[in-house]
């Protein structure tokens, strides 16, 4: 798989910041996410994942370095999910790990998004 572009859309100081950083590779975007998704860092997310206009848009959010996901990051999430589907796209999560794969297991998220154990395999499928 190539990768075309990668750019850096934040850079996390402290470990209750986020990062992203986007790439595509092979058509999809993949948007390697970094410390807590919450209500104070969610915006940054949001936006990352607005593809507006873009037709059939397929995201993977490597969720890897990510320590905490509260409501405002599930909601994002969902959001996300909808407005990809209807334009005829997909989002899917890649390698959640500890509190936040058990997060996304609790509200049943894993069920609505597809979630896979790692990137690879979030982009073969």
């Amino acid at each position: 798989m190539a990768e075309e572009e990668v750019a850096d859309i934040n850079k996390a100081v402290h470990p209750e910041q986020l990062s992203i950083e986007a790439a595509t590779t092979d058509g999809i975007h993949v948007l390697t996410v970094a410390g807590e998704i919450d209500h104070h860092t969610g915006d940054t997310l949001a936006h990352a994942l607005d593809l507006a206009g873009t037709p059939r848009p397929r995201v993977v959010v490597d969720l890897r370095q990510v320590a905490f996901l509260d409501s405002t990051g599930i909601n994002i999430l969902i959001a996300a999910h909808r407005a990809l589907t209807e334009s005829g796209g997909w989002l899917r999560l890649a390698s959640p790990t500890g509190v936040v794969l058990r997060t996304l297991q609790l509200v049943g998220l894993d069920t609505l998004i597809d979630c896979h154990e790692t990137l690879d395999q979030a982009l073969a499928d």
